[in-house]
């Protein structure tokens, strides 16, 4: 599947590394270099841990395709009803080998 039909709708990412990156997709190539814009970084957190989620603004942001491993269209309706820094869960693992 092309990423092509993805271009100026957001998108979430996972990185290879666990990072969860919210954006909207402003370009791509056949090696799934992505280039983002309006970016944030969702860093949700642990049940045990007393800091609560965050999303950080990256702004213009390009992950190299050897670091991506997930990339899907963000339903917006639902993703505005969600307060993000109450959202708590486990860290996604990395699936480095």
């Amino acid at each position: 599947m092309s990423l092509h039909s993805y271009i100026e709708k957001k998108v979430c990412i996972i990185t290879v590394d666990g990072r969860t990156l919210v954006g909207v997709l402003a370009g791509h190539d056949s090696t799934t270099n992505l280039v983002l814009k309006q970016t944030v970084e969702r860093v949700i957190r642990g049940n045990d841990d007393d800091e609560p989620s965050s999303e950080v603004p990256l702004g213009l942001y390009l992950v190299r395709g050897e670091n991506v491993c997930v990339v899907g269209l963000v339903d917006e309706a639902l993703d505005e009803s969600i307060d993000w820094t109450q959202v708590r869960g486990n860290v996604i693992g990395t699936t480095k080998h």
